[in-house]
């Protein structure tokens, strides 16, 4: 059996023949009650804005899964 290394190599060979490119990104720890306080506080901010309804409604509108696999 294959060393999980030789594994992972061959599994980055075989994404890139795809054409596929291997991105690594650093996201806050959603667990961290630091960003929970944020997300609320960011989210207050909205409480009563008079075009969050028109802006929210605006992108369900545009948005476009077609393409999208689950």
């Amino acid at each position: 059996m294959a060393t999980s290394t030789a594994r992972v190599q061959q599994h980055r060979s075989s994404a890139r023949n795809q054409g596929y490119r291997l991105v690594q990104l650093r996201v806050r720890d959603t667990r961290d009650e630091s960003f929970k306080e944020e997300c609320r506080r960011q989210s207050l901010t909205l409480r009563d804005d008079p075009h969050e309804k028109e802006i929210l409604d605006w992108m369900e509108q545009v948005q476009d899964y077609s393409g999208w696999n689950a």
